[in-house]
This record gives C-alpha cells, sequence and structure tokens, in this order.
C-alpha cells in the first residue's frame, strides 16, 4: 500500500493554536495537548479579570474620592457627598471626580461646597 498524506487543516489548526502559546513556559508551548488546556485556561482568566478590573478601578476611584474629601474642615463623607450630587443633577462620574481630586483638590472643594449650599 502507497503511503497516504494527511491533509493540511489539522496542522494549520495546531500551528494557530502554537502561535498563541509560544510565549509560556515549558510544555505548556510545546506540547499539542497541554497546549490547548492552558489556552483555556488563559482565555477563562482573561474574561474573569476584565470584570474584575472595572470593578478594582471603581474602588480606587471611591477610595480617592473620599480620601480628598475626607481631607477638608468639614465632617463630609463620601455616601453624602455622592448623594448631595444626584441631588443636584451633576453628572460627574466617579473616574472624572477621581481626576479632578488628583489634579486639582481646589476644584474638588469648590465642586463640594457649591453642594452643600
Amino acid at each position: 500500500m502507497t503511503r497516504i498524506r494527511r491533509g493540511y487543516i489539522a496542522r494549520r489548526r495546531r500551528t494557530k493554536i502554537r502561535l498563541f502559546a509560544s510565549s509560556f513556559r515549558g510544555a505548556h508551548s510545546r506540547l499539542t495537548r497541554t497546549i490547548t488546556q492552558q489556552k483555556i485556561r488563559a482565555l477563562v482568566s482573561a474574561h474573569r479579570d476584565r470584570d474584575r478590573q472595572k470593578r478594582d478601578f471603581r474602588r480606587l476611584w471611591i477610595t480617592r474620592i473620599n480620601a480628598v474629601i475626607r481631607d477638608t474642615k468639614l465632617s463630609y463623607s463620601y455616601s453624602r457627598f455622592i448623594h448631595n450630587l444626584y441631588e443636584r443633577q451633576l453628572l460627574l462620574n466617579r473616574k472624572i471626580l477621581a481626576q479632578i481630586a488628583i489634579s486639582n483638590r481646589d476644584c474638588l472643594y469648590m465642586i463640594s461646597n457649591e453642594i452643600i449650599k
């Protein structure tokens, strides 16, 4: 019997997976079965951590705003500040408020004083 040459589709699929795992260490970048396992694991982690990153940044912004707000002479908390923002219908999200708190504290003090009045 003559030798049958296999097609290129499976090889193309494996090389695509190997390109994904080329930066992994050890067998995770050499053996096809472990490469596929590590690829699944990496994609699951990436998907999970995209949501976690949003959560972590929101926590960071809240912490920064709270730290600057509590520095004022008034006994003023973050929750009261946000509540008053919503009452006054000021459309400033936490990311912008945190940037203002870092770069220009006086501006945030002015905003909080206007809200209190």
